[in-house]
Order: structure tokens, then C-alpha cells, then sequence
């Protein structure tokens, strides 16, 4: 068991494969190949699957430059430098500019009315809940309701007073200016796997470079006009500075680090973020409040700022690819299974109408062969009353003669055998036995019920139990034909010679190769060309007059078996 188990792993198998002499599938076949190698080539440059990537890693640095001037309702004129509209927000990869601001002047700790919105008006100190706030309180009620203006009267409040009372920004944007503003981006990137350090200000970039570039004529230019950024996203600058809103700067760095190939600069793109259309949003734009505090005859006082503007997001992602092998022969190996679309379409190709059905027919034969389980071995059985084959399942209970057949074919001669028999049938008249055997006029007792010509012989296994006839009649060894075809002893030696003309005729005591002949002899007369993956039964009327004839010397002979014909020296040393 251990030696025909380590046997088995000593062995090679392989596919099998037909070959079919055709221009015209040939050139296809080569046509499509063809094109999958050159899909495989564009897809490999294209997307660099021969090198190995690593992503970017990087810091960002900004500066903003720019001065503005501004009326402001109670302060008067008012310059803006690069402190007050961008240090109160600075974040890390973004930095905030003021466009729109509403100014609230001289507040102090105190009391005073809160700012009359929907649901904030009162009547008597009954509708002001002492010590209550809520999220759009500017401060703590103190139960009291006072005067806000001639017509309304609000619950008075502890806070910053005055509370702050205008909600929506001016129109146009107080710093409208902000446009003509510059930020100078620092971009340091690294790709570790391949220790590559570069940044976005380029060794050639010079200081007298980099105080005249401008990105409408040098796209590599790292100082940008807040204007040209927010057109470049879709939008206005003077309409997105009312209300304010969110701007990304989207820097990517596709480096090919090949020293053929070599590229590596960034690649600047804008877009905005947040919701454009007002109406369509709660909360919109971009807003937040600080305050400056002073102190006036010892009381401190602040002035609040409500600020709107633009948020700019700088976002740097990227990957760079550089020559592998490994990653190379993993792409190759890859994409030779798409050489297995030229075989499928072929195949489709073949078995539709768009071929010749005759050659398509030949190729699945050639190509596909059928393995029958034993256990549902399809058996086919001729009738000499009955001209077509019946094919039926081998039943381990019922007798073969009483199974319904599954299907029922034409019987197709094999006119090449039915030539080659002709040819070597020699003149039996002279022989010992006669032409017409009889069978015994005492028919034979304990006869099988199923048996039809009162010859056959009772058998143990049900698959042998079958006559030459579906109906009660003579039997076919009692046709003269039976006696030549099958029987005769010169046509057996000379089918058997002229299968293997190098064989030597078997002896008299030999009778095993003469009796599978003869067997072979019957199924090719009454069968034919034979239904594909069956088996065909010879009657036990048959079987039993052949073992008359040509009996085994021990008595013992194998029943049917799924065996093709086989030589005459296979028969002689005992194969079949």
C-alpha cells in the first residue's frame, strides 16, 4: 500500500489536447492572442504594474500676504494686515482669510435687554424665567422684563452689553479686497520605501523666480491668488466672501523614479467643499466670533467681531513607483490566464452555427470523453423481432428482459466490419456440424420465465437475463446466419488473424481467443455501430450456444464485462 501510494506521487499528468488543422482558426487564434498581448502591454506602461509604489508622506506650510482697507459702521476706517484676517484661525494644512465682518463696539459686563427674536418677547416679569438660557441667549435672565424699543419689550439679561443684534452679513463683503491676497505654499513630501525627499519650491526656483511667477503662465508657480484659487473651484470670489465657505487645494505628486522615466512635480487642483447654495442649507458659509478687550476709567470693555470667510484646506496625497522585478513576474503571471479567452471563444466559436456543424461534432467527440459510472451503466439490447436498439439501466433486482427501456435508437450498421467478414467468410457446408443448429425437441426444464425462444439458460446476475426476443418465437441460433457469422471456426481464426496478422492461430485446447471472437462477432451482426457510452448485451441464448461451442476448460467464464474487442494474443494470455 505505502509503495503504490509513493508511486503515485513519481507520476505526471497532463491535459489533453486536440489539434485542428485550420487557417482560418488558426489566424484567429493567433489574431486574439495578438490583441491580449498588446492589451497586457498598454495596461502594463499605463498603470506602471512593473514598479512598486509607495504612498506619500508630506507637511504643509503657508503664508498669506496682503493688506486691505475697510469702513466700519461706529469705528470708521479700518487696515487689515495678515494678524487680523488670518492669525485667529490658523490650523494645521489650512489657513483661514476674513472676507465679511459684523462688529459689535463698547461692551461691558451688565444688564440690558436680549435682542427680540420668535418667542423672546414678554409682557410682564412673569414670562422671564430668572437664571434660564438657552443655545441663541446672549446671556442669564434675571427675571425682569424691560423696554427693547418704543414697540417691544424682551426679558433683560446679564451680559456683554450691548448684546450683539445684527444676524445676517453685509452685502457686498466689507473685505471684498481679499481677493488680490497671496498665500505661498511649503510642501515638503517623502517617500520612505524609497528614501526620496523633494518639495514643491523646486531647486531651480529662485528668490527673484518666485516674486514674479504667476500660476496663469507657470502652473509649477507655489504662490497663488486667493482669486484665481476660488475661480478655479467654480465659484465667485465676491459671492462666496458674504457668507464665506471651505476651499480645498489638492496637491498630487505622481513621481515615476525610474532613471529612464524619472517625473516628479506636483500637480495643483482646487475645488470647493461646502454647500454653495445658501438656500439649500442650514447654517451656511463659514463664521465664528472673537473679541478685542481694552480697559476704559478701569472697566474693562471688548469689541466683538463676527467674522466670515474662506477656510482653504490643503490636501497632498500621491504615490511614487520605481522598477521591481518581483512585482513584474507577479503582473506577467497575472495576465496568462487571459489567454484561456482565446481557447473559450474558439470553443463557442466551433460548437455554434457559425461553424460546420460536421467539425464541430468531430471536435467535442475528439475532445470530451465520457466516463460511465458503473452503477448506472446504460445497457442497449437488440431484439431479432424488434428493429431498433434498446437502451436501458442495469437493475441489480429486476431481469433485463422485464426493464422499461430508457430510449430507443436506430440500429446503424457498420458496413466496414460487415465488408471485412464478406471478404474472409469461407464455405462452412464441408464442416462436421450443420448449417442449422435445432435445439432439442425436448425443451430443457426449469426454463426462465422471461426466457421467449425456450433456449436460454438461468443466470444469478439480473443483467444477463435477457432473450432474443421480446416476443415468443424462434431462436436466432437457430438461423443459419448464426452458424456462419458467429460460429464458424475458419471466419473466427481469420477475424482474429486480421486483426493481428502477426499472430500465430490459437491451438485446439486454446479456446478462449475463439469464443471472445465470436462474442464480438454477434454484438457487430445484430448491433452495429453500438450507442455511445453503452454496452451491449448478448442474449443468454446466444451466450449459452457459444459456450457450447467453444467451452472453457475449467468451466468458469466471466460473464459480461465492460471490455472492448481485443487481439488474439491478448485473448491467448489471458487478458480478457
Amino acid at each position: 500500500m505505502a509503495c503504490s501510494w509513493f508511486r503515485s506521487l513519481c507520476q505526471y499528468e497532463t491535459n489533453k489536447l486536440v489539434r485542428i488543422q485550420s487557417v482560418r482558426l488558426g489566424s484567429m487564434k493567433w489574431g486574439l492572442n495578438g490583441f491580449i498581448l498588446l492589451f497586457i502591454c498598454i495596461m502594463m506602461l499605463w498603470n506602471r504594474e512593473y514598479q512598486e509604489f509607495d504612498l506619500v508622506v508630506s507637511s504643509v506650510t503657508t503664508k498669506v500676504k496682503g493688506v486691505a482697507q475697510t469702513h466700519l459702521p461706529g469705528i470708521g476706517d479700518t487696515v487689515w494686515d495678515v494678524v487680523d484676517y488670518s492669525g485667529a484661525s490658523q490650523t494645521r494644512n489650512s489657513f483661514f482669510v476674513v472676507t465679511n465682518v459684523i462688529v459689535t463696539k463698547n461692551q461691558r459686563q451688565g444688564k440690558c435687554p436680549e435682542v427680540p427674536q420668535k418667542g423672546r418677547w414678554c409682557r410682564t416679569d412673569k414670562d422671564c424665567e430668572k437664571g434660564a438660557w438657552d443655545q441663541q441667549s446672549h446671556g442669564i435672565q434675571t427675571g425682569s422684563c424691560v423696554k427693547f424699543d418704543v414697540l417691544k419689550k424682551t426679558c433683560e439679561v446679564s451680559a456683554w452689553c450691548p448684546v450683539e443684534s445684527k444676524t445676517n452679513p453685509p452685502r457686498p463683503a466689507l473685505l471684498a479686497a481679499a481677493e488680490n491676497f497671496t498665500v505661498l505654499i511649503k510642501n515638503n513630501i517623502r517617500f520612505p520605501a524609497f528614501n526620496f525627499i523633494r518639495r514643491n519650491i523646486l531647486p531651480e526656483m529662485t528668490d527673484a523666480y518666485l516674486k514674479s511667477c504667476h500660476r496663469r503662465n507657470d502652473s509649477l508657480c507655489p504662490i497663488f491668488r486667493l482669486g484665481d484659487i476660488v475661480q478655479e473651484a467654480g465659484d465667485k470670489f465676491p459671492e462666496i466672501a458674504i457668507e464665506g465657505g471651505v476651499i480645498s487645494i489638492q496637491i498630487k505628486w505622481d513621481c515615476n523614479l525610474d532613471p529612464l522615466m524619472w517625473r516628479c512635480l506636483p500637480k495643483y487642483s482646487f475645488r470647493r467643499l461646502d454647500e454653495k447654495e445658501s438656500n439649500k442649507t442650514l447654517y451656511p458659509g463659514l463664521n465664528f466670533r472673537y473679541a478685542k478687550y481694552n480697559t476704559v476709567n478701569g472697566v474693562e470693555e471688548r469689541t466683538l467681531y463676527k467674522v466670515f470667510g474662506i477656510r482653504f484646506d490643503v490636501m497632498v496625497f500621491g504615490q511614487a513607483g520605481k522598477f521591481s522585478f518581483i512585482h513584474l513576474i507577479i503582473y506577467i503571471g497575472s495576465t496568462l490566464s487571459y489567454y484561456a479567452l482565446t481557447t473559450i471563444l474558439i470553443d463557442w466559436l466551433i460548437g455554434t452555427s457559425c461553424y460546420s456543424a460536421e467539425v464541430g461534432q468531430n471536435y467535442s467527440d475528439r475532445k470530451v470523453e465520457s466516463v460511465q459510472d458503473k452503477e448506472k451503466c446504460i445497457l442497449c439490447v437488440s431484439y431479432v423481432d424488434v428493429e431498433d436498439i434498446h437502451l436501458v439501466k442495469r437493475s441489480h433486482k429486476k431481469s433485463l428482459q422485464d426493464i422499461k427501456p430508457m430510449s430507443v435508437q436506430p440500429r446503424k450498421d457498420d458496413t466496414g466490419h460487415l465488408r471485412a467478414v464478406l471478404s474472409l467468410l469461407p464455405p462452412c457446408a464441408g464442416s462436421e456440424r450443420p448449417l442449422i443448429h435445432k435445439p432439442s425437441p425436448n425443451p430443457k426444464p426449469h426454463l426462465p420465465a422471461w426466457c421467449k425462444c425456450n433456449c436460454c439458460a438461468p443466470s444469478s446476475v439480473p443483467h444477463e437475463e435477457v432473450c432474443c426476443r421480446q416476443s415468443d418465437g424462434a431462436c436466432i441460433t437457430s438461423s443459419p446466419l448464426f452458424e456462419q457469422l458467429v460460429l464458424c471456426r475458419p471466419l473466427l481464426e481469420a477475424v482474429l488473424l486480421y486483426r493481428d496478422p502477426l499472430s500465430s492461430p490459437p491451438d485446439r485446447g486454446q479456446t478462449a481467443a475463439l469464443r471472445h471472437c465470436a462474442y464480438g462477432q454477434y454484438i457487430s451482426w445484430r448491433f452495429g455501430v453500438t450507442p455511445k457510452d453503452s454496452q451491449p448485451v448478448i442474449p443468454s441464448c446466444c451466450t449459452r450456444r457459444v459456450r457450447e461451442e467453444y467451452p472453457s476448460p475449467d468451466g468458469q467464464y466471466s460473464g459480461l464485462r465492460p471490455a472492448r474487442l481485443a487481439s488474439m494474443q491478448a485473448c491467448k494470455n489471458g487478458e480478457l
